[in-house]
């Protein structure tokens, strides 16, 4: 097992890519906190885990509060004992609004949950990291923080800025045992579309243009795969990068 007795933090685990990061994981031998913003949620993917034996606990938590994020990472501590690998899967989509059309409530929101949200989790756990001299961050970015119109202007912006994060982390902790990396995918099927209710048209439109070009979509065990080679040792020399799965989406 590749993770055998490690402990896991996955956020927005509750269904998509963050369930089967969190399912793989304790398949490979993680304790895995599992986090949601409900412990229905949260709770429904802990219970697929222990089906098979798996160890887990559900959370509640909305990470755009800091107050939930700091008792996240203290329910690791206090339930396992420790922290080893943090994902921050959690993310909100934009309705495709290009700037012009932008509310501020809209650019708060997402920022908040899709950015700040994961640096104060990254924030919760470095003291943690630092002090064992080991740790791993994985932060699911998206091909919107590599190019310009996967979404709107809200959605791009913010995952241009976990790119940047986690770029800026891996180097700066990099000699003290603590990698930082990101997961980049294109097309996979998640219910991440229900974080919006109506659609900008005309950004849409032209977000889709480029739909056509898109070999295929993926499925949340693909990204999954990646996340638990970034955890192990195996990756022991990727740091500070992003990993794109897109099927070839984006070499077009």
């Amino acid at each position: 097992m590749k993770l055998q007795d490690k402990v896991a933090v996955v956020t927005g685990a509750a269904s998509g890519m963050g369930k089967a990061i969190a399912i793989l994981y304790a398949k490979e031998g993680a304790k895995v906190v599992v986090s949601d913003l409900t412990l229905e949620g949260a709770g429904a993917t802990v219970a697929d885990i222990t089906v098979f034996g798996g160890t887990a606990t559900a959370v509640e938590a909305d990470v755009s509060k800091e107050g939930d994020v700091y008792r996240l990472v203290k329910a690791a501590l206090n339930t396992y004992g420790t922290l080893d690998i943090l994902v921050n899967n959690a993310g909100i989509m934009d309705n495709f609004a290009p700037v012009g059309d932008v509310t501020d409530q809209l650019w708060e929101k997402v920022f908040a949950v899709n950015v700040t949200g994961a640096m104060r989790t990254m924030r919760q756990a470095m003291p943690i990291f630092l002090d064992k001299e080991a740790g791993i961050i994985i932060n699911i970015a998206s091909v919107g923080g590599l190019y310009g119109s996967r979404a709107g202007a809200a959605y791009t912006a913010s995952k241009h800025a976990v790119v940047g994060l986690t770029k800026n982390t891996g180097f700066q902790y990099a000699e003290k045992g603590i990698r930082c990396n990101a997961i980049a995918p294109g097309g996979v099927n998640t219910n991440i579309g229900a974080s919006f209710k109506k659609a900008n048209q005309e950004g849409m439109n032209k977000v889709m243009a480029g739909a056509a070009f898109n070999p295929r979509n993926g499925e949340p065990e693909d990204i999954a795969h990646i996340a638990l080679f970034l955890a192990s040792d195996e990756s022991s020399f990727v740091n500070g990068t992003v990993i794109t799965a897109d099927a070839g989406w984006t070499a077009y």
